[in-house]
């Protein structure tokens, strides 16, 4: 019996995997660069989560949060990443273009 519960297990550890990744490793956000704007405007994330910036406009963007985070230059159709560690309420500018503004809630 023990052999066949050691067969079962490669089956039962991939879903289990899936179910688990997000709690254990952190789950993955988008966001979308384009017409000048962050999409989503207001994000919550948990520590831990990765979130990733895709420029999709046709000019360089940046993603930065004083004391949290700053992509530096991320140019079109390219795209930056970061795993937010820091608990609280993030305003993200693009320093480039102060005008476009975001929000990031990391609780």
């Amino acid at each position: 019996m023990a052999e066949r519960r050691g067969r079962r297990l490669p089956g039962v550890l991939p879903g289990l995997l899936l179910v688990l990744a997000p709690a254990v490793f952190g789950a993955t956000h988008t966001v979308v660069i384009d017409g000048m704007r962050f999409q989503p405007e207001a994000l919550t994330a948990r520590r831990g989560d990765r979130i990733v910036w895709v420029n999709r406009d046709v000019v360089p963007h940046t993603a930065t949060a004083k004391g949290a985070f700053d992509s530096a230059v991320i140019p079109p159709g390219a795209s930056w990443a970061t795993t937010v560690g820091r608990r609280g309420h993030h305003e993200v500018v693009c320093t480039l273009h102060p005008m476009m503004k975001s929000s990031l809630d990391v609780k």
